[in-house]
């Protein structure tokens, strides 16, 4: 920042300080400021100085980011630059795992090797497995996928190597290929059924279903519409900028812990139910409902704020008009419904998605059925149980934490994440008991 007696150059902004009438000039940079620069501003020299104070970053920058671009007043969602729609109808979601790291589409040998070394890095370490047996029947299974991936870190001590090219390398294919393992054995587990190991001669979506649905047939040959909508819904989930777990992810990844640690604190962020377990909300409002006859008076409650029905699954924090994927998502329900029929549930979604197309007061507010509300609806038409909505999205964004840690971590600008706060608590005090001393035992 420029001090009160420099001359402004460029784009600025300039702050004038009514405590001591000075006025400072600070840089104007794609739309920003640097709060660093407003430490400057001081009434007294041994001043700290001006701090910003913005809870749950409302409207402060982090980071830079080459990897997503959102902009919600538009509704558009790009990774590297292609947008999803793009990406969606025509990218497998492997492709786009590579994508997000390395910033450009594969070529086909880079494609194919990396598909290969996936495909090997599916296997989990017999301990691994042994592990998730400690597990209680009814554990839910975010839990058991956030441990699990925690504990690969012990298995694999060389990625503590972070600044290693071939340790990143071997990481994240390790990742990529191990989470739907992982999550895999958390739903037989929480089944009761035995664990199926990955089946190295099948596509990655089809070989996920594999392990979720195989029984005693040799081979699992999935429903191609369902691997298509598996397929798709990664690639959706694969990263969305620097929302609450990606935030975890570079945060923890900041103090240089390995990458699977970092993984691990994105799926404890993603575990919460203001984050990943959106769509198990949708899911959890349909059945409170109970029936299409009951929706007029839940709209209405609704509306009118009285009660406590709550519209789960419309609207966006980022988005102010129609979620992107959501026009996707839309389309891929339906090619599943085809299949697996419309249920209850789904007879009561499709008449709310009705209701919210076309009623005024939602046109208004622009509270649009957004990607969660659909893919809660396919995840149930699979008959996915709903407390693992949120696995399901973690074995997506696992391609995305990944990029955005690396980003990080080679962005000369980061340092550890440290936070400052504004101290509300008692100004210093003299230490003064209230508790009686004179009967503690002693030796």
């Amino acid at each position: 920042m420029s001090g009160p007696t420099a001359t402004p150059s460029g784009d600025h902004l300039e702050i004038k300080d009514s405590r001591t009438g000075k006025t400072y000039t600070a840089p104007i940079v794609d739309e920003t400021i640097r709060t660093a620069d407003l430490k400057q501003i001081k009434v007294n020299a041994d001043d700290f100085g001006i701090m910003g104070y913005d809870p749950a970053f409302m409207n402060t920058a982090s980071c830079r980011s080459s990897i997503t671009f959102i902009d919600g007043d538009k509704g558009i969602l790009r990774y590297r630059g292609y947008p999803i729609d793009q990406l969606a109808g025509k990218a497998s979601f492997l492709e786009v795992a590579w994508l997000l790291r390395r910033g450009e589409l594969p070529t086909q040998p880079q494609y194919d090797q990396f598909v290969e070394d996936v495909t090997y890095h599916t296997y989990v370490h017999e301990n691994i497995k042994h592990f998730m047996e400690g597990f209680r029947y009814d554990a839910h299974p975010m839990s058991m996928l956030g441990a699990s991936v925690a504990a690969l870190s012990s298995f694999y001590p060389t990625a503590k190597n972070i600044y290693d090219e071939r340790e990143r390398d071997i990481a994240f294919i390790r990742l990529i290929a191990k989470m739907p393992t992982i999550a895999a054995f958390a739903y037989r587990h929480v089944k009761g059924m035995p664990y199926v190991y990955p089946d190295n001669a099948l596509p990655y979506a089809e070989n996920y279903l594999s392990m979720i649905a195989r029984m005693s047939e040799p081979r699992y040959e999935a429903n191609p519409v369902y691997a298509k909508a598996i397929d798709i819904l990664f690639i959706l989930h694969a990263d969305h900028e620097q929302n609450c777990s990606t935030n975890a992810v570079r945060a923890v990844g900041s103090s240089h812990v390995d990458p699977y640690s970092a993984v691990a604190a994105g799926i404890a962020a993603l575990y919460g139910p203001l984050h990943g377990g959106a769509n198990e909300a949708v899911l959890r409002m349909l059945h409170d409902i109970g029936d299409v006859k009951n929706i007029p008076a839940f709209i209405e409650s609704v509306k009118t704020g009285k009660g406590e029905a709550r519209l789960m699954g419309f609207g966006h924090r980022v988005y102010k008009s129609y979620d992107p994927r959501a026009k996707i998502v839309k389309a891929l329900c339906d090619d599943v419904l085809k299949i697996a029929g419309v249920g209850k549930d789904m007879e009561i979604a499709l008449e709310l998605e009705r209701i919210a197309l076309s009623d005024e007061y939602f046109i208004k507010r622009k509270l649009y059925p957004n990607v969660d509300f659909y893919t809660g609806l396919i995840y149930r038409a699979l008959h996915f149980p709903t407390d693992y909505f949120t696995v399901l999205f973690a074995i997506a964004r696992t391609a995305g934490w990944l990029a955005q840690w690396e980003e990080m971590l080679l962005d000369k600008e980061q340092k550890i994440a440290r936070p400052r706060q504004i101290y509300t608590g008692s100004p210093e005090r003299e230490y003064k008991t209230n508790l009686d001393y004179k009967h503690k035992i002693t030796k």
